[in-house]
C-alpha cells in the first residue's frame, strides 16, 4: 500500500472500534491529557452581561463627536447602579458590564479629558468595543465536546463553567513486545552483536505523550513458543505493538506465529521509508501492529499509523496527524517511489525546516539531534532551498 492508503486502511478499520473504554472521574488539575468523556454545557450565557472590551468610556453612540459629562467610573467586578443618559458618559474598565443606557464603549486613547468632561471627536458605531450578553455561549450550550482530547484551552473552558471533577475515558492499555535473540534488557552491556532494548522505551514514551498505559512485556527471542507466549499475553492488552521481527528473514517469525493465532492482516507492507515491512490487523477482538524493527522505523511507524489506535482506544473521536508545511533550509533530493520520513531540525521558529545528516534508520544518534521528520513525496525527486514541504513534528 502507498503511505495514503496504508492511513486510510488504519482510520477504516479503527472506525469500527468506536465502542468507548470505561470513564472515571479525574480532578480539574489531572485532567489535562484526558479524553473528555460527556459533552459539557454553559452553566450561564458568556458573558453574563454585556461587557467593555477596551478601557474607556461607556456612552450613546448618538452623543458623539462631542463633549460629554462624565458621571461616574465602573470596573470590573463592579456594577454602575445608575444610566448613562443623553450627554453623558462612564469611564469604564476592560471586562466591566456596560452600563445601562450605554450603547458602545470608545477607548481611552481616542478621547480627550478635560476635567469632569471627556472629549470624543469622532463618531462611532453602536455596539462597538462591547461584548454582548451571551455572544461566546448561551445557558445550556455545548462548549466542548465529548471525546476531544482536554489541553489547556480545554482546562480554561471546565473552570469557567465550574466543572470540577471531569469524566474522562479510561486509558487504553498498550502492550509492547520487543523481539529477538540481539536484544538486551537497557541495564546490559551488550557484546558487539547485540543492542539494548531501546525501541521498547521510546514507544512506552510515544504511547504515554498520546493518552496510552504503556506495558512493556520482557524481549521475544527468536523462538516459536516463546514468541507465542508472549503475543497471547500482549493480546491480553488493548493494543498490542511488536517491534521487530516482521520482515522477510528466516527468524522473522512474528506473522507466522499471528497467523497460528487465527490474525487477520490488513497489510503487511507499506510504500514509506523508513518502516516498509509494517503489519496491521487483529486477532480476535484484538488489534495490533508489528513494527520494523530499526529505531527510526518503529518511531515513525508508531507515529503515523499506531498512534491513532491508541487515540481511538482511548475514546478521542478524531485521530491526529500533525503533517505541517515549511520551508526547506537547504536543497534536497531523494529517489522517487516512496513516502520518505527522514531526520530535520525545524529552526527560526518554525519557518525553516533542515534536514539531519543520518546514516540508516538505525542511526539514534541522528534522530536524538532531529526535532522533525521530513516528508518527502514519492512522486517528486528534488526541492531546492526556499520550498515548501511537509513536516511531522517530533
Amino acid at each position: 500500500m502507498t503511505f495514503e492508503q496504508a492511513r486510510g486502511c488504519v482510520r477504516e478499520k479503527l472506525a469500527g472500534e468506536r465502542r468507548r473504554p470505561g470513564v472515571e472521574e479525574a480532578g480539574l488539575r489531572e485532567a489535562a491529557g484526558r479524553v473528555l468523556a460527556a459533552q459539557v454545557a454553559a452553566d450561564r450565557d458568556y458573558p453574563p452581561v454585556a461587557r467593555a472590551m477596551r478601557d474607556g468610556y461607556a456612552i450613546r453612540a448618538a452623543d458623539v463627536p462631542g463633549t460629554l459629562r462624565v458621571t461616574g467610573e465602573v470596573r470590573a467586578g463592579q456594577t454602575f447602579a445608575g444610566q448613562v443618559g443623553p450627554g453623558e458618559a462612564v469611564e469604564i474598565m476592560t471586562g466591566a458590564p456596560v452600563p445601562a443606557g450605554a450603547d458602545a464603549v470608545v477607548m481611552v486613547e481616542h478621547t480627550r479629558r478635560e476635567g469632569s468632561a471627556v472629549v470624543i471627536e469622532e463618531a462611532v458605531k453602536a455596539g462597538e468595543a462591547i461584548n454582548p450578553q451571551g455572544c461566546e455561549a448561551r445557558l445550556g450550550e455545548t462548549v466542548i465536546e465529548a471525546g476531544r482530547r482536554i489541553g489547556f484551552a480545554e482546562i480554561a473552558m471546565l473552570a469557567a463553567v465550574g466543572v470540577t471533577r471531569v469524566p474522562v475515558y479510561a486509558r487504553p492499555r498498550v502492550a509492547i513486545v520487543a523481539t529477538g535473540d540481539e536484544v538486551v534488557e537497557v541495564s546490559e552491556m551488550p557484546r558487539t552483536d547485540q543492542v539494548r532494548n531501546s525501541n521498547a522505551y521510546s514507544l512506552a514514551a510515544q504511547v504515554e505523550r498520546c493518552g496510552g498505559v504503556a506495558e512493556i512485556l520482557p524481549v521475544a527471542r527468536d523462538e516459536w513458543a516463546a514468541t507465542r507466549a508472549l503475543i497471547e499475553r500482549g493480546l491480553e492488552a488493548d493494543l498490542l505493538l511488536l517491534s521487530g521481527g516482521v520482515s522477510a528473514g528466516k527468524y522473522d517469525i512474528v506473522e507466522r506465529v499471528l497467523a497460528e493465532l487465527g490474525a487477520e492482516f490488513y497489510f503487511d507492507r507499506v510504500k514509506v521509508q523508513p518502516g516498509q515491512p509494517l503489519v496491521f490487523g487483529r486477532v480476535k477482538e484484538k488489534l495490533f501492529f508489528g513494527l520494523p524493527g530499526n529505531p527510526a522505523s518503529t518511531m515513525v511507524t508508531f507515529e503515523v499509523f499506531a498512534r491513532a489506535a491508541v487515540e481511538v482506544l482511548g475514546g478521542e473521536s478524531e485521530p491526529s496527524l500533525r503533517l505541517l508545511w515549511t520551508r526547506l533550509g537547504a536543497k534536497f533530493r531523494h529517489k522517487p517511489g516512496l513516502t520518505r520520513f527522514l531526520p530535520a531540525r525545524i529552526e527560526a521558529g518554525g519557518e525553516r525546516v533542515t534536514p539531519v545528516g543520518w546514516k540508516g534508520s538505525g542511526d539514534m544518534a541522528a534522530l536524538a539531534r532531529a526535532n522533525a521528520f521530513l516528508v518527502a513525496e514519492p512522486e517528486r525527486e528534488c526541492w531546492e532551498e526556499g520550498d515548501w514541504i511537509r513536516v511531522l513534528p517530533r
